[in-house]
């Protein structure tokens, strides 16, 4: 399915398959005016990431822009190997976030307050189960992955998204319950 981007540029894939991201991140390699579309598929995810880990909206809205940022900036570097883009998106998110961190603390005086510790490679592997994880959601049925998206990406409560997609609550639980078990049954 094609859409017409935010921006008015025709002919993009629908977001929502891990093969129509490719092509948009294709897309826009050939042309960065193409980078909206990956802009507007992603900027919630990555700011809400952003936002629980810094102190202030003007500090989440900051870095979510240097993120986006240096991803357009550095695009053409990109290589897609099988995870998803937002895994990308959220290793730029999460250095922007340590230098961020680490340039507050030495502002403070703690020039080591900041630095990576020792345990910074369970932080790689978690980031690594997160991007695999996100790719597992990517698979599952539309329905499913729209629910498992809006209760812990956007922290929906089941009402509010039994209100959003117009369903009762008992069959947005029930969604609930088969998407856990799809994304169980693959570990």
């Amino acid at each position: 399915m094609l859409l017409e981007s935010p921006r008015g540029e025709p002919g993009l894939p629908a977001p929502g398959h891990q093969q129509d991201e490719r092509l948009l991140v294709e897309a826009a390699q050939a042309d960065p005016r193409r980078f909206a579309a990956l802009y507007d598929l992603h900027f919630e995810r990555i700011y809400a990431y952003v936002a629980r880990r810094v102190g202030s909206r003007a500090e989440a809205e900051d870095l979510t822009s240097d993120v986006f940022h240096q991803a357009l900036a550095n695009l053409q570097r990109f290589e897609w190997r099988g995870a998803p883009f937002a895994a990308w998106l959220y290793r730029i998110a999460a250095n922007a976030i340590a230098d961020h961190w680490r340039r507050t603390a030495r502002e403070q005086g703690n020039p080591t307050a900041g630095e990576p510790s020792a345990t910074s490679d369970t932080g790689l592997e978690e980031f690594e189960l997160r991007a695999r994880l996100f790719r597992l959601v990517g698979e599952l049925p539309a329905d499913q992955q729209r629910v498992v998206e809006m209760r812990f990406v956007e922290g929906k409560s089941i009402r509010e998204m039994a209100l959003e997609l117009g369903r009762t609550e008992g069959a947005i639980k029930q969604l609930q319950f088969r998407a856990l078990g799809n994304l169980r049954a693959h570990e």
